[in-house]
C-alpha cells in the first residue's frame, strides 16, 4: 500500500498595529535594535500588561472572514518555557480559550474546491530576535520585536500535499492583506508558518508521528519542505523505522531539514492563565461594529469580476489576489471601459515589471489615470502595441505622462494610408525574388514584408493598415 501525506500549518500574522500588544512602545520594523523596548516588554519586576483594543479588532476581522465562531468571554495564558529572546520567561499566549475556534477557508486544487478546517485562532505576543555571530561564539538580542502583536492560525491536518499547502498558505495571506491587518511579508518574518507534517497508509484513520518544519519564509521554501520531509518520513517507514517526533529547521541551502529539537506537546509549557490580564467579554455589539469594516474579500470579488466584466475566472483570480492590484484594475476601467484590454496589460507589461523589480503596485509612479491614457492610444491607433511598451517602461522609469512621452519622442503612429502605399511599392520593388517566393506558396514571407515597412518607419507604421496594404498588393 502507498503512503498519505497529512498536513497541518500555523501561521503567524504580525498584526499591523502602531504599538505593541501590552504596552504603547512602537511595533514599526526597522528600528536600532533594543530601541522599541520598555519596562512592561522586557517583564520588569511590577509592570503590569494592558491589552491594546486594536489587536482584538483585527482578531475579530480575522475570525469573520474565515467563518469561525468567536469566544465571547477568552482569556491570556500563559506559556512558560526559557529562551534568551524571551525576557519574561514565558509568553503571553492564549491556550483553552482562545478568540475564535472551528472556522474554515475553502481553496481551489487545480478546479476542485476543497474545504480546510481551522482549529482556532488566537493572540499572543512575539518573541525577540537572536542574531548568532558567525565568527564567535556569540549570539546577540534584540527585544524590539517582543511584545509585537501576533495572530496564530491554526489548520485542522487537512491538507494532503506540499501543493495545497501553498495555495492554503497564499489563501491566507491574501485574507490578512485584503482585511489590511498584516503586510503578508515573509521575508521579514512578519507573515510566517510552520508545518506539521506526518505520513500514514492509504486509507487508515490513524495519524502518523508528526514533524515540525520551521524557517519557512517563502512560499517556495514552505513547498520543498514538506516534499523533503514527506520523502524523508517514507523511507525511513519503508525501511520499518520509527518516525521521531521533533522539530526540524529548513536548511534551504542544502536543500534539507535538520533534527533541531525535540517536539514539545502543550502539558511542557505548563500553561495556566495570566493573573495579569483580565478575561476579555467581546459582545454582539463589538463583533458587529468590527464586521460593517470588512472588505469584499478575494473569492468573492473574483465571482464579481467575472460577472461584472466578462472577464476568464483565470483572469479574474490573478487580478483579484493582491488588494491593490483589484482596485488598480477598477480604477482604471472607470475611466477606459474596456475590461479585456485593461486586464491583459496589467497581468502583461505590468506584472512583468513588477516581478522584475521585486515591487508592489502601489511602489512604482504609475497612476491608474496614466496606465488607462496609454491605453487610450493604443485603442485610437495612436501608437502601436509594441510602441505604447517601450512608452509603458519610460513611464515606470521616469514617472512621465504617456501623452508627454509620445510627443517628446516622436512616436505617433504612422497611419496615413497614402504614405505607407508609398513604402510597402518600394519594399516590393526592392525585393522581387521574395515577391516571387510568397506568389508561389511561401505566405511566411508575408512577416519579412511586415517586418520591412515597420523597420522603415522606426516601429511607427499601423501593423493593421500595413497587413491590409500588403495583402491587397500581394
Amino acid at each position: 500500500m502507498g503512503f498519505e501525506s497529512v498536513i497541518g500549518l500555523e501561521i503567524h500574522a504580525q498584526l499591523k498595529t502602531k504599538t505593541k500588544i501590552f504596552c504603547n512602545c512602537s511595533a514599526m520594523f526597522g528600528a536600532e535594535p533594543n530601541t522599541h523596548t520598555c519596562p512592561v516588554c522586557l517583564g520588569m519586576p511590577g509592570t503590569l500588561p494592558v491589552l491594546n483594543r486594536k489587536v482584538v479588532d483585527f482578531a475579530i476581522k480575522m475570525a469573520l472572514a474565515t467563518n469561525c465562531n468567536i469566544t465571547k468571554t477568552n482569556r491570556f495564558a500563559r506559556k512558560n518555557y526559557f529562551y534568551p529572546d524571551l525576557p519574561k520567561g514565558y509568553q503571553i499566549s492564549q491556550f483553552e480559550l482562545p478568540i475564535a475556534e472551528h472556522g474554515y477557508v475553502i481553496i481551489d486544487v487545480s478546479g476542485t474546491k476543497k474545504k480546510i478546517g481551522l482549529t482556532r485562532i488566537h493572540m499572543e505576543e512575539d518573541a525577540g530576535k537572536l542574531t548568532h555571530d558567525p565568527l564567535r561564539p556569540v549570539s546577540c538580542v534584540d527585544f524590539n520585536r517582543t511584545g509585537v502583536p501576533l495572530i496564530e492560525i491554526v489548520s485542522e491536518p487537512d491538507l494532503r500535499s506540499a501543493k495545497e499547502a501553498g495555495i492554503y498558505l497564499r489563501q491566507l495571506r491574501s485574507v490578512v492583506r485584503y482585511l489590511d491587518i498584516c503586510d503578508g511579508n515573509l521575508e521579514e518574518g512578519s507573515f510566517r508558518c510552520d508545518a506539521n507534517v506526518s505520513i500514514r497508509l492509504e486509507g487508515s484513520k490513524k495519524l502518523g508521528t508528526r514533524t515540525e518544519l520551521k524557517n519557512l519564509n517563502s512560499f517556495k521554501h514552505v513547498e520543498k519542505a514538506i516534499k523533503y520531509e514527506i520523502r524523508r518520513q517514507e523511507a525511513i517507514l519503508a525501511e520499518c523505522g520509527t518516525v521521531i517526533q521533533e522539530t526540524r529547521l529548513w536548511d534551504h541551502e542544502n536543500g534539507r531539514s535538520v533534527s533541531m529539537r525535540g517536539k514539545e506537546d502543550a502539558h511542557d509549557y505548563r500553561y495556566f492563565p495570566d493573573p495579569d490580564l483580565m478575561p476579555l467579554v467581546i459582545d454582539e455589539k463589538w463583533i458587529q461594529s468590527v464586521k460593517e469594516t470588512l472588505p469584499e474579500l478575494s473569492d468573492v470579488k473574483k465571482i464579481r469580476f467575472t460577472e461584472q466584466y466578462a472577464l476568464s475566472l483565470y483572469d479574474a483570480d490573478v487580478l483579484t489576489v493582491d488588494k491593490h492590484i483589484a482596485e488598480f484594475f477598477e480604477n482604471c476601467i472607470k475611466i477606459f471601459p474596456k475590461p479585456k484590454l485593461v486586464s491583459n496589460w496589467i497581468m502583461g507589461p505590468l506584472m512583468e515589471v513588477l516581478n522584475s523589480e521585486k515591487k508592489t503596485i502601489i511602489e512604482i509612479s504609475v497612476s491608474a489615470d496614466d496606465f488607462s491614457q496609454l491605453l487610450k492610444f493604443i485603442d485610437q491607433d495612436i501608437i502601436s502595441v509594441r510602441t505604447a511598451k517601450t512608452v509603458f517602461l519610460e513611464m515606470v522609469e521616469t514617472g512621465g505622462h504617456p501623452g508627454d512621452i509620445i510627443e517628446k519622442k516622436g512616436l505617433t503612429q504612422v497611419t496615413d494610408e497614402s504614405e505607407i502605399e508609398v513604402l510597402v511599392n518600394k519594399i516590393l520593388n526592392d525585393n522581387k525574388k521574395e515577391v516571387i517566393d510568397y506568389k508561389a506558396g511561401k505566405t511566411k514571407l508575408m512577416g519579412f514584408f511586415v517586418g520591412q515597412v515597420m523597420k522603415a518607419t522606426s516601429g511607427k507604421a499601423n501593423h493593421r493598415i500595413v497587413n491590409q496594404i500588403l495583402k491587397k498588393k500581394l
